[in-house]
């Protein structure tokens, strides 16, 4: 199985008499043994250590890095979840031998498993191509409750590229759940950068029924706007869940990812966006990709990684 049991070394930080930070809640699960107590809030962590989708997509090498990177980041963070609230690390998903496919099953597999004993999953990438693992679990988790999966994108790039001879990369996942969705498809990518997506992307978005803001009119000015096209989409579907590709971030804030550009949009406009999609009380799971710790100065891109899904946490537990 190409899973890799938590390593605990990884949470440090204060040290304190109850728990005051996340290294202090965080609990290490071996073997994907999933916590099935309903009644206690949790959130669920699995990283993936992959980066072959990356690299058939031509991208720079590291993101397999990212999960430890943000966990060791994470665990300094002060610890504001409800008083039970309780923290399971689930260890690492990485990918054999360029077997993206099978690394991608049991994400799916595993995501399935969080939602069904109520945990909150945070997933840590790993390239994007984890979004068609994560979002194949979401969607067979509430194929019999036939409820309505919103996806929001966080992303300089819609991500809606073909495959290639076949196969899945960190550029096609949501071309991918569109194909396998078609019926069921509700995606709105926030970000869009022109610069890199060509006019074939927005043919492809448009095909497919995908919303999108251009970065452009992703900005703090344009807040009003902005807040009606993401409620609006909020009262289309029944969950939500949040990708956050650290690229979409400006290369200011977010140097360590594996498509860096200085245009992107600023952490306190995105932790903005967070708080209207969690206010909903929609969204379902989350994940965090394209951390690259290769290229990353003074950890900051880890640090902002790890901020995003404490927050986000915080907002939905809270």
């Amino acid at each position: 199985m190409p899973h890799q049991n938590p390593s605990p070394s990884l949470w440090t930080g204060r040290s304190s008499d109850t728990i005051e930070y996340w290294h202090q809640a965080a609990i290490s699960v071996k073997d994907l043994k999933v916590d099935d107590n309903h009644e206690t809030p949790k959130v669920g962590i699995l990283g993936y250590a992959g980066e072959e989708g990356v690299k058939r997509n031509q991208g720079r090498l590291g993101t397999a890095e990212g999960p430890n990177a943000i966990r060791k980041s994470l665990g300094t963070l002060a610890f504001h979840l409800p008083e039970k609230s309780r923290i399971f690390d689930y260890g690492d998903v990485y990918t054999e031998n360029s077997d993206l496919e099978s690394s991608h099953e049991l994400i799916s597999e595993t995501v399935l498993k969080l939602l069904e004993t109520k945990h909150f999953p945070i997933l840590l990438g790993g390239g994007h191509d984890l979004a068609l693992a994560h979002g194949r679990g979401i969607y067979k988790y509430l194929s019999s409750k036939n409820e309505k999966l919103g996806i929001i994108n966080l992303d300089a790039h819609f991500d809606l590229r073909p495959t290639h001879d076949g196969k899945g990369h960190s550029g096609s996942p949501f071309f991918q759940l569109a194909e396998e969705n078609p019926r069921n498809f509700q995606y709105l990518c926030l970000g869009v950068q022109r610069s890199v997506n060509p006019k074939s992307l927005f043919e492809t978005a448009e095909r497919v029924g995908a919303k999108w803001m251009v970065m452009e009119d992703f900005r703090m000015n344009n807040w009003e706007v902005i807040q009606e096209k993401i409620l609006w989409f909020l009262d289309s579907v029944n969950k939500v869940y949040l990708t956050v590709d650290m690229d979409g971030f400006s290369s200011a804030f977010a140097p360590g990812v594996s498509a860096p550009s200085p245009m992107g949009f600023r952490p306190e406009f995105a932790f903005k966006v967070f708080e209207l999609i969690a206010s909903s009380k929609k969204l379902i799971s989350l994940d965090i990709v394209e951390l690259n710790p290769s290229y990353d100065h003074d950890n900051a891109t880890a640090r902002l990684a790890a901020r995003c899904a404490e927050y986000v946490a915080r907002k939905v537990l809270g």
